[in-house]
């Protein structure tokens, strides 16, 4: 999860500020995109970029660095030495149950673990200054706030130290703390690393969207390197014959987690049936109608599949090191027009017409 489907959650006008001399006590990291770059990916390219901006930072021991979010959906995670990103999502000690179709038959997944925000990356730390020794984590937790401030986080020991995003795996960037004295980049040699960082990913972005999947087959978002996402179905329209099954699948090296799902209602309202399970992504407890998958088993969609025309992928990631599967496929056999969302980015649809 990630700006673009949570920026009521948390909208801010930090701007990105270069320091003015070269021995300066504080450096800045921009969580994903500077405010001044977000147009040209988000609205020029429909991309966006799961990076630290800059993806390397260099200080004295005593130095700080001042991580800011303009809008963008990410955290700051610099586990204890040893230690891995903490988990976003955790098993909430409860099953599902009562989860019927429309039709009123259950869901396969009644039974099912469910699962929610873990409780540490709800707390957060964003408008405060720590101290990091690497012997204890520090987690800014997720910018929920209306406002987000930057969190300032005092290095005290000499050493590399790796930051990671707990929303998406693979996200990461490096502060290395040299002893006083060391010579460390010029606020001139910083500015031209971001700008060749963002000049390189404009590069990658311009050649995500027209990525072409093999036949009867949907990329949920197209990755590229550095974190680059293209935030679109790919095609976002696809017109099959009847009888085609189409398969839904993850960019490979996304950092993201997406659905292929469809079903009635307005997603973007909450009192609607996508709408609620879209909802619930941005509660404590997720709707397991949008974590699982609705079927087990090759399904045909249609109208009335679930009573309603419900039908989902269940959250797909593409990360080795993760339970979820990276993609799903449906039989389509009834000639009309189906469109489909990410309940995660509500934005993402894209339509399969049958005839």
């Amino acid at each position: 999860m990630q700006n673009r489907s949570r920026a009521a959650m948390a909208a801010t006008l930090v701007v990105l500020a270069i320091p003015a001399t070269a021995g300066a006590a504080t450096k800045p990291v921009q969580l994903g995109l500077p405010a001044s770059s977000q147009k040209t990916f988000q609205n020029k390219y429909g991309s966006d970029v799961n990076a630290y901006f800059p993806a390397k930072t260099t200080i004295h021991v005593g130095d700080s660095v001042k991580f800011s979010t303009a809008g963008e959906f990410h955290t700051v995670d610099i586990p204890a030495r040893g230690s891995s990103a903490a988990a976003f999502i955790v098993p909430s000690g409860q099953t599902a149950a009562g989860a019927n179709d429309a039709a009123g038959n259950p869901f396969w997944f009644n039974g099912q673990p469910t699962l929610r925000f873990n409780p540490i990356v709800l707390k957060s730390l964003f408008g405060k200054s720590v101290s990091y020794t690497g012997a204890k984590r520090i987690e800014s937790g997720a910018p929920l706030a209306d406002k987000v401030k930057p969190m300032t986080v005092k290095f005290t020991k000499a050493g590399t130290y790796t930051v990671l995003c707990d929303l998406h795996p693979g996200m990461k960037a490096s502060v290395k703390v040299l002893k006083k004295g060391a010579s460390v980049p010029s606020a001139k040699q910083d500015a031209a690393a971001l700008k060749r960082q963002t000049d390189a990913d404009i590069k990658t972005a311009k050649g995500l969207a027209t990525a072409q999947p093999p036949a009867n087959t949907v990329s949920l978002g197209v990755a590229g390197k550095g974190g680059l996402e293209h935030m679109g179905m790919v095609p976002a329209a696809l017109t099959v014959a009847r009888g085609t099954t189409v398969k839904f699948v993850m960019s490979k090296g996304s950092y993201e987690a997406h659905t292929a799902t469809f079903g009635p209602g307005d997603i973007s309202k909450p009192d609607s049936y996508l709408g609620a399970i879209a909802a619930s992504f941005e509660s404590p407890s997720i709707d397991p109608r949008g974590l699982y998958p609705s079927d087990v088993t090759p399904v045909s969609l249609s109208p009335t599949t679930h009573g309603n025309g419900f039908w989902s992928s269940g959250v797909l990631d593409a990360s080795g090191a993760s339970p979820l599967p990276g993609e799903s496929s449906v039989k389509f056999d009834t000639a009309g027009t189906y469109t489909y969302y990410c309940l995660i980015h509500p934005f993402m649809a894209g339509s399969v017409t049958v005839q």
